[in-house]
């Protein structure tokens, strides 16, 4: 099967919504704790273990997050570790690129999302305890969301409603809001410890996802939120990322700090159905492309990144 060393840690992985085969990864030297970072532009070789590298940009700190523009093929924007949030356009000179900086949070920049909807606007969420929408045609941002009161890991957009997104804080709650309105419209205590990600459901815009330090994840219907609807045990260490198949309404794929890989069906009483161990470091993000159901991807602290078929082992090939 496919992989790719980064030379760096890695931080994030997704696959393009333009190309099938494309992905786009995150990356921070020293684990992301000091030194630089480095984004990837990655290409998957039909019938080949080689993953091609399109670009590369440099940057002064780790890149925590990365997400593909949902109306422009060849721009990205990527979460950096001094809070900055850079657009890239790969179809120009690693010269010319960033092409635009914003730089409003005051600590590392966690996360990004596309908006899949309007797709004019993507949000950022920052270790500075707030999200920030944007829009790549203004230098500043259009607002921002204050009612974490601790680090947000994860800022994540609706895929069935252009003003609604979902944010997981390390305050232990998920919170769901309309970018209309400057509160939020529903505050779940998820976790008895921090959340680590969420995501929403891409066939049920009442259901959402939450990963945490706990080692568990739980799926959430917003419209009866006193309680899970399922509670997915498994993993020993905590969960870094959570996210909803494209293709399969009750499949969640995770990425673990215990090196696996996980798959699940929220809906089975035996819920795992599929388990990756070819990470040696902590797994730290898993992608479903939305162009070719089962390809999936994966990043961790051993510096790979793999690209599989479902069913099929990752390390194949590989010793």
């Amino acid at each position: 099967m496919p992989r790719f060393k980064t030379e760096f840690a890695g931080y994030g992985v997704r696959f393009s919504p333009f190309f099938e085969g494309r992905l786009l990864v995150a990356t921070g030297q020293c684990y992301g704790i000091l030194g630089n970072g480095r984004l990837h532009v990655l290409e998957l070789l039909p019938n080949s273990p080689v993953i091609a590298e399109l670009a590369s940009y440099e940057t002064n700190d780790g890149v925590y997050d990365c997400c593909w523009s949902e109306s422009h093929e060849t721009l990205a924007v990527a979460g950096i570790g001094n809070g900055s949030v850079k657009l890239y356009d790969h179809s120009l000179p690693p010269t010319a690129n960033p092409v635009r900086s914003f730089e409003e949070h005051s600590r590392e920049a966690q996360s990004v999302d596309w908006n899949p909807v309007r797709r004019d606007s993507f949000l950022s969420g920052s270790w500075d305890d707030t999200i920030k929408l944007w829009t790549i045609d203004r230098p500043t941002s259009v607002r921002t969301f204050r009612e974490h009161s601790y680090c947000v890991y994860a800022a994540i957009w609706c895929p069935r409603h252009a003003d609604v997104f979902a944010s997981a804080s390390g305050d232990r709650t998920l919170k769901v809001w309309d970018v209309r309105d400057p509160v939020s419209t529903l505050t779940i205590p998820a976790h008895a410890h921090e959340l680590l990600s969420c995501d929403w459901n891409k066939y049920d815009a009442s259901i959402i996802a939450t990963s945490s330090v706990d080692h568990t994840v739980r799926v959430w219907d917003v419209r009866a939120p006193r309680a899970p609807m399922a509670e997915l045990a498994g993993h020993s260490l905590a969960v870094r990322r959570v996210r909803f198949s494209p293709h399969r309404e009750s499949l969640l794929l995770t990425a673990s700090y215990d090196m696996t890989v996980r798959l699940w069906d929220f809906r089975k009483e035996d819920s795992v159905v599929g388990q990756y161990p070819h990470h040696t470091e902590f797994a730290y993000d898993i992608d479903e492309s939305v162009l070719v159901e089962g390809l999936l991807a994966s990043v961790g602290w051993d510096e790979f990144v793999y690209s599989w078929p479902l069913g099929s082992d990752p390390r194949a090939g590989f010793p």
